[in-house]
């Protein structure tokens, strides 16, 4: 049984993909969500109104997770709201597929800014304002484990994530609180399947023991998972979520 009753969570990145099914799904086990988003505002609106819709709990907070202004205005929001915020999601990212030789310094520097200088923000606000015997799930990426030309910059990211994770899990732990990552396979969305050829989606997919690629409700029970009461005794772990990939 997951216990996330009146839990107040925090997800990044949620106007759609992961983020979205993830916002729902935590409003459907009776928690209050805090949907984030950097652009999107009509998408993020509308995960609000399908939540509320629906009986639940939501708000949405505009921030660029990758500005520490906006980051400290979030959490600001959010606890000025619903008084506190026990879980965090770090699900906001973006992945540009490019060999080394081609990323430009604009493209390498954007990934690191949203990818891991957006977890590092975030977890800075964490550090003393998440709730005692709160939790974190930052992602990272089970493309890590695997060698695929084109995506050199964004496993970099992702690598620097898993570490982010297992020192702050060190660092928070007295407090009671357990800091995990998640690290999908290929999934089915946007951020995901964008500019890629269906030959390359079915490629990747044949090296799942499942021949298919994954599907954000494939993701959201693991992470419904580590945020509830029943995984506190796991800390500084990456999960990997990748039907058998790597």
């Amino acid at each position: 049984m997951i216990t996330l009753n009146e839990k107040v969570v925090l997800v990044t990145g949620a106007s759609r993909g992961i983020g979205a099914s993830l916002a729902q799904s935590f409003a459907e086990n009776g928690a209050k969500v805090i949907v984030n988003y950097a652009g999107s505002k009509d998408a993020a609106e509308k995960v609000v109104a399908n939540i509320k819709q629906k009986g639940g709990d939501a708000m949405a907070v505009q921030a660029d997770v990758s500005k520490p202004a906006d980051v400290k205005n979030l959490f600001d929001t959010a606890i000025a709201q619903y008084g506190r915020i026990d879980v965090l999601v770090n699900n906001a990212g973006i992945m540009i597929t490019k060999t080394i030789k081609d990323t430009t310094d604009e493209e390498f520097g954007r990934h690191f800014d949203i990818n891991v200088k957006g977890v590092f923000n975030t977890l800075r606000e964490a550090a003393t304002r998440l709730s005692d015997n709160g939790s974190v799930i930052n992602f990272s990426t089970s493309v890590n484990r695997l060698m695929l030309p084109g995506y050199g910059t964004y496993v970099a990211t992702k690598s620097a994530v898993e570490q982010l994770t297992r020192i702050f899990a060190k660092e928070v732990g007295a407090r009671g609180i357990n800091v995990n990552s998640v690290s999908p396979g290929p999934t089915d969305t946007e951020l995901f399947t964008n500019g890629k050829s269906e030959e390359l989606i079915n490629r990747l997919a044949s090296l799942s023991a499942f021949n298919r690629i994954g599907k954000p409700e494939d993701i959201v029970p693991i992470v419904l998972f580590l945020a509830s009461d029943e995984a506190k005794w796991i800390s500084a772990q990456n999960i990997g979520a990748n039907g058998a990939m790597a």
